[in-house]
């Protein structure tokens, strides 16, 4: 496993800002999921492959370097008079040597396999190529199979090109002795149907509030007891979207989408332009990409409620009123829906033609104006 501290190119495994996976000490949430490897672990009857699915940002890297750092760092037991009692957590301290090594990558019986740096080694690759792949069926078939545990890490499989799933297809069916795969995937629907069989599947669910704060504080994000509702709101349980909600103040951009959205169906175009031209400052890319998710995020929740008929909870002053009176019926929460999956395409055609990001943002915004005046007349 190569040092990342060597390496220049930036880790595709971590989020800008925060610590890498290997270096998140705790794991908030998932308290369950991690009782059922632990006992698996404990019973003998430990799969060979483990696909951890969920939102992205729930925790799913975090908990796959928890589980091989625990699982490096146990001595398997024999079932003697005098083996170790089972493990009751999955704690490993700082101190042992198998957590340092892990932290330097420098464990020789652990893979990481990740996207690497393109062919001209200028940029990280876009996809995850049966090279690396490769690289990992040679690291296993030359490191040490002397009966102790090693360990891999595929994050994620949704960067696999289909060579490369191909090779990790055979390497699953016929897996090197002793070796535990930890599989990352944040849409298993869309992977091959024979990987998902050759694993055993654990789903992680979205963090609630409190333990969203604490892992955003962890991860050096800062967050107001009053904004934890919010933000999780906002960022569906995921600490990687509420990580970048709280740097490029989301909160405070989505608050401002609802006063605006509030002028419906007489768009405050004074307000609109004043969020076009902050999409569309040099330097505000981010900030274009977070306000068109904002965007969208808006008009699904505007439709859920137009649905159930019952608003989420608000996630800025006056946003349930505004839902209500937007959607209240569920005729009009279709028309918002469909207009969402048009505004989505409608940004993709616009950033891959490299379009004015404040000229694209405004035409959203007339777009959403528009709609609402056909659902006031009817």
């Amino acid at each position: 496993m190569a040092d990342p501290k060597s390496d220049p190119l930036p880790e595709p495994d971590r989020l800008e800002g925060a610590p890498h996976p290997r270096a998140t000490r705790v794991l908030y949430g998932h308290a369950d999921q991690q009782a059922d490897f632990l006992r698996a672990q404990v019973s003998g009857r430990l799969h060979h492959a483990w696909m951890l699915t969920g939102p992205k940002g729930v925790g799913k890297a975090t908990l796959a370097w928890r589980l091989a750092r625990f699982l490096l760092a146990t001595p398997p037991g024999d079932g003697g008079m005098f083996a170790a009692p089972a493990s009751a957590t999955l704690d490993i301290p700082d101190t042992n040597p198998v957590a340092r090594r892990l932290l330097q990558g420098s464990e020789p019986r652990h893979f990481l396999l990740r996207r690497g740096p393109n062919d001209k080694e200028t940029a990280l690759s876009q996809v995850i190529s049966v090279d690396e792949v490769r690289k990992m069926k040679s690291f296993f078939a030359l490191s040490a199979a002397d009966g102790g545990p090693r360990t891999a890490i595929i994050d994620s499989l949704d960067e696999m090109n289909t060579a490369a799933a191909n090779a990790l297809l055979k390497l699953l069916e016929e897996p090197p002795a002793h070796v535990t795969f930890f599989l990352i995937a944040h849409q298993p629907a869309r992977l091959l149907p024979t990987i998902r069989s050759r694993c055993r599947e654990v789903r992680l669910m979205p963090l609630g509030s409190q333990d969203l704060s604490d892992a955003l504080t962890q991860a050096g994000g800062a967050v107001a007891p009053e904004d934890r509702q919010a933000l999780a709101e906002l960022s569906g349980g995921s600490v990687g979207e509420a990580f970048r909600l709280a740097n490029l103040d989301g909160l405070k951009l989505y608050a401002a989408l609802v006063r605006l959205f509030a002028t419906l169906p007489r768009l405050d175009r004074p307000q609109a332009l004043a969020l076009a031209d902050l999409a569309g400052a040099r330097g505000a890319a981010e900030t274009f990409d977070l306000l068109v998710t904002l965007i969208d995020l808006f008009l699904a929740r505007l439709a859920r409620s137009g649905v159930t008929g019952q608003p989420p909870a608000e996630a800025a002053p006056g946003e349930t009123q505004l839902l209500v009176r937007l959607a209240p019926v569920p005729l009009a929460a279709r028309a918002w829906a469909e207009l969402a999956q048009s505004l989505a395409a409608r940004a993709r055609r616009g950033k891959a033609v490299n379009l004015d990001p404040a000229a694209l943002l405004m035409d959203m915004l007339l777009k959403v104006d528009e709609t609402a005046g056909s659902l006031a007349q009817r």
